[in-house]
């Protein structure tokens, strides 16, 4: 039969461009040979063209089984359109067997639509068939694909490759139909189905066996291991041959796994094999069989926490390894394909490691016994779940992810309390004790452990029966409890309850997990006020007898923090009392026994020996007289002795780590009384040296701290103190305490802002040194080392040699692990062979030029100034240098030529003195030379610049240059080459005499202006013509006939050969030639100068040596997607709605790379796209400079093509490399197929596109996108959710899987299914994303990427030294997480922008920095990480989802992997780009999340054990970097509290002029210092020095100060002080009330305009009710201070609070872009106006009703428990201090102190609310029907009130002045009211309290509102301060001269269009 070629594939999805696509389709074959099928099948001279059938749009159902038919029947149809039919009529078959009734959503339609078509085509296609039958026309098509594929197999040729592909496809596809129409299903058939089977990186089928990956030794060594199973028990019914049965297919027939997880684990398992056994094993002879080393390795690091869980619960482990070595291996293949097939399938119990462990260790139990039973499945030993389909997945999957799922629904969204559910922890922590064993297996479903409630226990499955008697002869005593047996008695189960901790919603759990630190803290306060009230002069007086026992007085303090600790642990674990082992429950019981016999032992110790002391002498000469003791400094000895055992181990990490980790007896007993035995948090103890290193930089910030408080806050407070206990004092109000004496009141109202301070300051000093050791760590690892082009150039030289000490693997074997230094002596260092030694740096400076221009950041100018030629044809062979590099150094040479007096030993010493001048000299030398001898062909033309160049050349050896040619006409000569350069690189033909001319131009200024023996010359022309003619006057006529043509030969080359190197070298002369100062600043763009500089820098920092690709170790990227932007379409790109379209916006922000774009198209703007089709291009243009999808994509994939790169280094000889690599692969088909097979081997990127199932069903856009970047990145692959309906006894059920596709053909195909147990999202969403898709991921590390983040090529090269950090070890184990520094792209959009980059990079680099070295607390924060891949997802995966408790999921996964024993480094020699938001709504609501998220970290179990497990200094590094720094802001908010607070009791209760007055108590040093403290951190100087000091590192401490003062004239003080508010607030509400949520941002591209109400809804609560507090208390202090207190010290002590507060009310408004925009202010009146009038209800949007967002606010008060609600209230009192204070302060009390006088102003209060009553009912009845009454009414009561008023100012004296203090008393009481009844709504909520309260809300946001929108709208008027706002909102845009003014005008003209 003729050979067949298969047709190109027709996306079926667009039928309307079918014919677009077929004639696309039918040219782009035309170079190839003619398909034959037509003339097979029609013989006839028409076409046929029919519709394509649509095979996308599908029903979710039906898809997976019947669309791989229609495509095909797309395929096919124009060349087979009887085929066509019959796999549309069986596609037709399928779908009724599956849905026979039509019950599945859009199966009704679809079948309708596909049998209409069928009856269409039934009768053309019968006329079109070529046999007489359907069974022979299905025969011939598919034996012509079978043979062409017999035919084609093992050809190289990428072409051929995806026919071959197509051709497979269809002949699978053909031999199912055909098997099914004969019913002939033989061994032949069993053969022919591996035709095509869909694959991800390894064709594991017959037909793949000749790919270029399959054919690496060390994947075939893999294969054969996996495929070793003799003496394995054989498979009765396998479908498969028996020589591609493996280990995996006997797992699956013994376990009942699903197919795809097995296809997916067995590559797994042979890529991981691969990778490790072409490490492990280069040293022996045989690289085809598989070393055991390598599987040892991954033995030990899968099993290494199954291992430690047993040792843990005291059980042997299963994995039993028989002593013969071949036989071994097996088993531990078994072993680990066995892990990987549970951990593949698990689902959501990947993220309880301990329970994987749990079901390996019964099922490795079954599997030993299998094996060694005998080789059949006959065996004694039988698997408790049988291998039937889904058999693992229905029996023990869904029973655990069940109650998963049961458990987290009782979370209620995030509404209820932690303690009523049980979280992936706590059922993953069951498993942690011997009671797990008592579930059994086969699993009793009846357990307690599977009960979700109570109620629900009626319906639990009846006891499975126990096989335990089969099982005990090798469990021995263990088995009946390993395995559960059914020795209970049937009871009723019962819900078990949290599991070894509770989640308590409570201030308290700082204290509890940081207790040392507090206990610390507050023991030497106390130990500074008694040394101050001792007044010490000297430290040696603190061993004075009685100060020293009055200081040991700390002790007995100690005793009560450590009780109150022993009741807080008691208290916090009540609810899990019963879940917690007997030990642990005595253990707590103990410890509060013995901490309340020390309480009563120490005081009564104190009381009674004070001042009693036994004194001894000391000899004379001792600094201690005599040696004294008391009996109570004996009882501290005792006392303190369990804490010097803890000292001496702290000293000793080793012995402190082996007693944790140790499971002996004793060590247990040591450890129990410490801390509760648990897995995790044992053994994380550092190194010594490491330990001694955060040690000393703790003691440092403690002792300047504690000296800090002592001297400048606690001391000075002393003497004040002393004097305001002795006044007596007149109050001004009714004293509720008079019998208080000292003054209580004052003196707390002086302290407490102190010791709040005392409290938070150790923040500032953390920060201070953070700053410090953060700078020198840089210096010292030379950060910032190039930061300029000027910098880089001058360094340029070294960067080939440092490039290949850093980058290129070393030719010779060094010591594992050694790392070079920081300048090793080949760096700097040109070695002999220059070429050589540049060669391989040259290339990839090329590849990363070129990928800078693809990304349209230079020009083409720009790229042929920066490129480095790597030609072979180069002159002599030289080292070319990049033009920008050698930019106006010839034009120097020249001048210094052409004036130059003196030898020539002097001039050429002064050129060589400049590297880059002698370069550019040399190689203009050389290419002068190349080109004119090339353009010279006559004889006498080569004799004549023979000659010339032989006198140069006998000038410069002879040092006779200066003496033979005159050279001050070199300018001159110069500019005739830049004239004939121009012909050349012109090459018209036409131009040929211009040439000759200025040759001989050249000619003659050589011969005779420069040349002073230029007769020479002559007389070789006059020799040349005497041969011709005996007349010698002739001569002079010759000579400008010379380079001319004559007798028909010519004698000159011209134009030149069009070759590309000669272009190229031509045009590098003539840039020499004649660029300037210009290329100074090249390149322009300042992302490509930042990406070039950094890169350099890496190349000089401390990085560990490359291995080669092939001995690299492999990994994945894993970026989760949920509904994020991927691609801007055309509409978006173009689409307004009130403010600039993107496209115009992209454009005025990136004006460079705008025009770059455009020269690369060959357009001239937007429209010439369009005439050029090229619409495609500007999508992707604007999509990479947005945070979308296609720009992170981009960027990972950019690893592939940098190991692709490496790996041809790493394999081309030196000619290669000289080619090029895409040279080399074009030409060598075989070569290009290995490097891809080496990518594939070593790089894996995963999608996580949760949504893209459900958006292809639906045809949404998106799909389309994520289809065409797989299509663009034929490596990438996309896991996602398929959600669909199964139809069981005719009814519709939700089953969901996890499918991986991949594209084919411009179609996704699907590679691997795993059904799950249910809906994947549990928990939250990107945890539980990454974890469905963590199992299509590869190799030995793993990079979790978010969608908002970018790569570079140049960054990509240094991945896999990066990656051999996991061999460097830190400490005492090696990093098993790898941080990366990120870089901040979205800094130059705003001035808001700007200031979140650089906060962002200051912590991702200076802070980062210093957690990893020397403070070893460096978690997860997301982002760029690397993670040793095998080590977490044995240990629960890279993140946790538990529902709201984990919502900053990414931390977590550190605090896991701390916990577990790994280790977190930090690497700044690579970055990674990343978005942040750009407007403040956006930033507020980033901080808010992060807020949020630390709040519940505060309340989280790692966060506890952390603190409590760490050592001393190692706990203070963790509070102080993560809830700490939280903590201390809203302490510092606190304090501003504290102290106006304070300042107004004293101010109102007439305190403050007794202190004043009598006691002459000035200004007190430490309130100021206090102030000045908060105010550090209100200001954000916590964040602006470590900034400072990175910006002064990477660019200069000149340019950080600029940066610093220029960001405070942009207001950045005002940003981070209104960032404090929303920290402050989000973190402190949800620890007491909880309601933390996920709150997308949208990361918009365009900074828009935010209306008055959506700022109003955004920051109400968070920052203007308390900036409206602050004002008030201000005012209030303010007007009430007496005279005799100076202005100015008011002002000095209370502007950092004016400063907080105007910012909390103002800030959103100044940092809104347009907000002084007079027209917008009048939109946002009516829109304010509209929203808080309008009526709430069902269904109405917060947006768009006050009464909607007001409840929606209030809904964590609704959701919290009592406590939370009596907190509220307690907190809400302090509203009513105003009304107290303040009425026995009005004219009209006259003066008295009666309490009357405050009963008085009550009444009043309650008189206004029923005034207001009495207007809102009458509103409600009256002003509809009856307006004109209801007017009359209110007249009546305006009228009442104010008579009232009258009578009161004549008869009682009231005065203006108490109207305006009555407002300011009674304002804050009906606020307080408010608030109070929120907190009390379930109990009024349905009387007409509630009512009133919902009236009373609305009239004070409307007044807050009103009295926020004046001064905006006041200053609106004036133009100037719309100008204002803007320069300094955009001044980093201005700067750059970006067109923001062209913005704001184009959102304004957008408006006025529209209107």
């Amino acid at each position: 039969m003729a050979e067949i070629v298969p047709a190109d594939f027709v996306p079926a999805a667009d039928e309307r461009r079918y014919a677009a696509a077929a004639e696309a389709s039918s040219s782009s074959s035309s170079a190839r040979p003619r398909p034959i099928t037509r003339s097979l099948t029609f013989g006839r001279d028409y076409e046929y063209r029919p519709e394509p059938f649509d095979s996308e749009r599908l029903p979710v159902t039906l898809s997976p089984e019947i669309q791989r038919f229609l495509r095909v029947a797309n395929l096919i149809e124009r060349e087979e359109p009887r085929i066509a039919y019959i796999c549309r009529f069986y596609a037709f078959e399928i779908a009724h067997k599956m849905d026979c009734n039509s019950i599945g959503r859009g199966v009704r339609q679809f079948k309708t639509s596909l049998l209409k078509r069928l009856e269409q085509d039934e009768e053309i296609t019968i006329a079109r068939r070529r046999e007489t039958s359907d069974m022979r026309e299905l025969r011939r098509v598919y034996h012509a694909y079978k043979d062409y594929i017999i035919k084609n197999i093992g050809v190289v040729d990428v072409n051929n490759k995806e026919k071959l592909t197509i051709a497979r496809r269809v002949a699978q596809v053909l031999f199912e139909v055909f098997k099914t129409l004969t019913d002939a299903a033989g061994p032949q058939a069993t053969a022919d189905r591996s035709f095509y089977v869909p694959y991800n990186i390894l064709p594991l089928d017959p037909g793949g066996a000749q790919q270029a990956i399959m054919q690496l030794p060390e994947i075939k060594a893999a294969v054969t291991a996996l495929r070793s199973i003799d003496g394995l028990p054989s498979l009765e019914d396998s479908r498969k041959d028996v020589a591609s049965v493996d280990l995996f297919d006997i797992l699956q027939s013994l376990f009942g796994f699903q197919e795809g997880n097995v296809a997916n684990q067995r590559e797994h398992l042979l890529l991981l094999l691969a990778n490790a056994h072409v490490r492990h094993d280069q040293k022996q002879t045989s690289v085809s069989k598989l070393g055991d080393a390598a599987i040892e390795k991954l033995m030990k690091k899968f099993f290494k926490n199954y291992t430690n869980w047993c040792k843990y619960l005291g059980k042997k482990s299963n994995i039993r390894l028989p002593n013969l070595k071949q036989v071994a291996q097996q088993y531990k293949l078994l072993y680990i394909g066995l892990y990987l097939l549970i951990w593949g399938e698990a689902a959501n119990l990947r993220f309880m490691p301990e329970c994987l462990c749990y079901i390996f260790h019964h099922m490795a139990y079954e599997l030993h016994g299998i094996l060694t039973g005998g080789l059949s499945l006959t065996s004694e030993v039988i698997p408790a779940y049988g291998g039937g389909p889904e058999s693992f997945l229905n029996n023990v999957v869904t029973p655990i992810y069940r109650v998963i799922y049961e458990e987290a629904e009782k979370n209620k969204n995030g509404t209820a309390h932690h303690f009523t559910w049980r979280n992936y922890d706590d059922l993953n922590e069951y498993f942690w004790t011997p009671n797990c064993f008592e579930v059994g297996w086969p699993m009793r479903l009846d357990h307690d452990y599977f009960c979700v409630k109570p109620s629900q226990s009626s319906h639990q499955k009846p006891q499975v029966s126990d096989d335990a008697a089969e099982l005990k002869k090798d469990k021995g005593d263990n088995g009946d409890e390993e395995l559960g047996g059914s020795k209970e008695e049937s009871r009723e189960p019962k819900w078990l309850g949290k599991t070894n901790f509770v989640e308590i919603r409570s201030f308290w759990q700082i204290f509890r997990s940081f207790d040392r630190m507090w206990s610390f803290l507050i023991l030497i306060l106390q130990a500074m006020i008694i040394m101050a009230c001792h007044d010490l002069g000297s430290p040696l007086q603190l061993f004075d007898k009685g100060i020293f026992e009055d200081v040991l007085s700390i002790f007995v303090t100690s005793t009560f923090l450590k009780l109150l600790q022993a009741v807080i642990d008691i208290a916090f674990t009540w609810k899990v009392r019963y879940t917690k082992g007997s030990s642990e429950r005595k253990r707590h019981w103990l410890n509060l026994a013995v901490s309340a016999v020390w309480t009563i032992i120490l005081p009564t110790c104190y009381a009674k020996s004070r001042r009693k002391y036994t004194c001894y002498s000391m000899p004379s000469g001792s600094w201690l007289k005599e040696l004294c003791f008391s009996p109570y400094m004996i009882a501290v000895g005792i006392y303190m002795m369990s804490n010097a055992v803890q000292m001496v181990l702290f000293f000793v990490p080793a012995v402190s780590k082996y007693i944790e980790v140790s499971n002996c007896c004793i060590c247990r007993i040591l450890s129990w009384w410490t801390q509760p035995r648990l897995f995790i948090g044992r053994g994380m103890q550092e190194s010594q040296l490491s330990q001694l290193k955060y040690t000393f930089f703790w003691l440092l910030v403690l002792s300047s701290k504690f000296s800090f408080s002592y001297f400048f806050e606690i001391k000075p407070l002393i003497t004040p103190t002393r004097q305001i206990m002795t006044i007596g004092v007149e109050y001004d109000w009714h004293e509720i305490f008079p019998k208080v004496r000292s003054n209580a009141g004052a003196i707390s109202a002086i302290w407490a802002p102190v010791i709040v301070v005392y409290f938070m300051d150790a923040q500032i000093w953390y920060s201070v040194f953070c700053t410090i050791f953060g700078g020198v760590y840089g210096i010292l690892h030379h950060l910032g080392e190039i930061r300029t082009l000027g910098m880089l150039r001058s360094r340029f030289h070294s960067l080939p040699s440092a490039f290949n000490a850093r980058i290129i693997p070393p030719s010779k074997k060094k010591q594992k692990g050694k790392r070079k230094g920081y300048f090793n002596k080949q760096i700097g260092k040109v070695s002999g062979n220059e070429k050589s030694d540049v060669a391989k740096f040259a290339v990839v400076w090329n590849e990363i030029i070129g990928k800078l221009r693809l990304e349209d950041l230079i020009s083409d100018r720009e790229v042929d100034l920066m490129v480095m030629p790597m030609a072979r044809e180069q002159p002599l062979g030289k080292v070319c240098w990049p033009v920008f590099l050698l930019a106006n150094k010839l034009s120097t040479a020249l001048s210094i030529a052409k004036d130059f007096v003196g030898k020539d030993e002097n001039l050429y010493r002064k050129i060589r003195k400049d590297k880059n001048m002698y370069y550019a000299v040399q190689e203009c030398f050389e290419s002068m030379k190349y080109i004119v001898e090339l353009l010279a062909v006559g004889n006498t033309e080569k004799r004549v610049i023979s000659s010339i160049l032989k006198e140069i050349d006998a000038s410069i050896g002879g040092s006779t240059l200066l003496k033979d040619f005159n050279l001050s006409c070199l300018p001159a000569l110069r500019d005739k080459f830049v004239d004939l350069l121009e012909l050349l690189l012109d090459g018209n033909e036409n131009h040929r005499g211009r040439v000759v001319k200025v040759l001989q131009d050249i000619f003659e200024l050589a011969t005779h202006d420069m040349m002073t023996h230029a007769d020479r010359i002559l007389d070789i022309l006059n020799v040349s013509q005497q041969k011709e003619d005996e007349y010698p006057y002739f001569s002079e006529r010759i000579e400008p006939e010379l380079f001319e043509s004559a007798a028909g030969e010519d004698s000159l080359h011209f134009p030149l050969p069009d070759s590309g190197p000669l272009n190229e070298q031509i045009k590098r002369f003539y840039l020499l030639l004649t660029t300037k100062d210009a290329a100074v600043d090249v390149p322009s763009n300042l992302q490509a100068r930042r990406r070039i500089s950094f890169f350099a820098t890496s190349l000089f920092m401390d990085v560990p040596s490359a291995p080669t690709v092939r001995n690299m170790l492999s990994f994945s990227v894993l970026t989760p997607h949920y509904m994020e932007d991927i691609n801007f379409s055309m509409k978006e790109l173009h689409s307004s709605q009130g403010e600039v379209s993107i496209i115009y916006y992209m454009k005025k922000i990136y004006p460079d790379e705008w025009r770059n774009f455009l020269e690369r198209m060959g357009c001239g703007d937007v429209e010439g796209l369009k005439d050029e089709n090229r619409e495609e291009e500007l999508r992707y243009w604007a999509s990479f400079r947005g945070q979308t999808l296609s720009r992170t994509v981009r960027g990972m994939m950019y690893y592939r093509e940098a190991l692709k790169l490496q790996a041809f280094l790493d394999m081309a000889g030196e000619e290669d490399i000289l080619e090029g690599c895409d040279a080399v692969a074009r030409e060598n088909p075989a070569l290009s197929a290995q490097l891809e097979a080496l990518a594939d081997l070593k790089f894996t990127y995963v999608v996580s596109c949760q949504m893209y199932g459900l958006q292809k069903s639906s045809g949404d856009p998106h799909a389309q996108d994520v289809l065409e970047l797989m299509i663009r990145y034929p490596s990438l692959r996309v896991a996602y959710i398929e959600e669909k309906e199964e139809i069981v006894a005719d009814k519709p059920r939700k089953t969901y899987s996890s499918i991986l596709v991949k594209a084919v053909n411009r179609l996704d195909q699907e590679i691997y299914r795993i059904k799950l147990p249910g809906p994947p999202k549990i928990g939250e969403g990107k945890p539980e994303n990454q974890n469905h898709a963590i199992v299509f991921t590869r190799g030995e590390a793993i990079q979790t990427i978010d969608m908002n983040q970018d790569n570079y090529l140049e960054e990509a090269i240094k991945m896999r030294n990066l990656l051999e950090e996991f061999h460097q070890k830190k400490g005492h184990r090696p990093p098993t997480i790898l941080g990366l520094r990120e870089h901040i792209f979205t800094g130059s959009v705003s001035s808001l922008a700007w200031f979140m980059s650089y906060q962002e990079t200051s912590f991702v680099t200076i802070g980062q920095r210093l957690l990893a070295n020397p403070l070893r607390v460096r978690f997860h924060y997301g982002h760029p990480d690397v993670f040793d891949r095998i080590f977490h997802i044995t240990r629960g995966g890279i993140s946790k989802a538990s529902k709201t408790i984990n919502l900053t999921e990414d931390v977590f996964a550190g605090f896991n992997c701390t916990l577990r024993r790994g280790s977190v480094t930090y690497h700044e020699y690579m970055q990674v780009g990343k978005g942040r938001d750009v407007g403040l709504n956006q930033i507020s609501k980033f901080e808010a999340k992060v807020a949020n998220g630390n709040s519940e970290q505060t309340l989280s179990r790692d966060i506890y054990r952390l603190g409590r497990q760490f050592d001393f200094f190692r706990m203070l590094s963790c509070y102080f970097t993560t809830i700490g720094f939280y903590f201390s802001s809203m302490i510092s908010v606190i304090g501003i509290y504290v102290f106006l607070y304070g300042q107004l009791y004293l101010v109102l209760s007439g305190l403050e002029r007794a202190l004043i007055l009598e006691a002459r108590v000035q200004n007190i040093q430490s309130l100021e210092t206090a102030l000045a403290s908060q105010s550090f951190i209100q200001l954000g100087l916590l964040t602006g020095l470590p900034m400072v000091m990175e910006i002064g590192l990477e660019k200069g401490f000149l340019m950080a100060l600029k940066d610093f003062i220029l960001m405070q004239l942009q207001l950045a003080a005002v940003f981070f002080t209104f960032s404090l508010g929303t920290k402050t607030h989000y973190y402190g509400r949800t620890i007491l009330y909880g309601g933390a949520m996920y709150r997308p941002t949208g990361r918009k591209v365009v900074v828009f305009h935010a209306s008055f109400s959506e700022n109003y809804r955004l920051y109400s609560r968070s920052h203007f009710t308390k900036g409206f507090e602050l004002l008030l208390l201000l005012i209030v202090y303010d007007m009430f201070r007496r005279s005799y207190q100076s202005s100015m010290a008011y002002v000095l002590i209370t502007y950092s609070i004016w400063f907080m507060s105007i910012t909390w009310l103002f800030a959103p408004f100044l940092f809104n872009p347009s907000g002084f925009d007079w027209a917008k202010i009048v939109d946002d009146w009516k829109d304010w106006n509209k929203w808080i009038n309008l009526q709430g209800g069902i269904g109405v949007q917060p947006d768009k009703s006050w009464e909607s967002w007001w409840y929606e606010e209030q809904a964590h008060i609704r959701h919290s428990g009592l406590s939370s609600r009596l907190i509220e209230i307690l907190l809400s009192l302090r509203f009513f201090l105003y009304q107290y204070g303040l009425v026995y302060h009005l004219d009209i009390s006259q003066q008295s102190k009666n309490f009357l006088v405050y009963v008085l102003s009550w009444v009043v209060i309650f008189a206004i609310f029923l005034l207001i009553k009495a207007v809102h009912m009458g509103q409600q009845q009256f002003s509809t029907k009856y307006h004109f009454y209801f007017r009359l009414f209110k007249a009546f009561l305006f009228l009442g009130v104010l008579s009232i008023i009258v009578i009161l100012s004549i008869i009682c004296k009231l005065s203006l002045m108490d109207i305006i203090v009555c407002c300011l008393a009674f304002l804050p009481t009906g606020w307080g009211l408010i608030l109070i009844g929120q907190a009390v709504r379930p109990k009024i909520e349905n009387t007409g309290l509630w009512e009133f309260v919902v009236v009373m809300a609305r009239a004070y946001d409307y007044g807050m509102g009103v009295i926020l929108f004046a001064p905006i709208a006041c200053l609106a008027w004036l133009p100037i301060i719309s100008a204002f706002q803007t320069r300094f909102l955009f001044n980093e845009a201005f700067n750059r001269r970006l067109g923001i003014q062209s913005i704001l005008a184009g959102k304004k003209n957008k408006k006025n269009r529209q209107a």
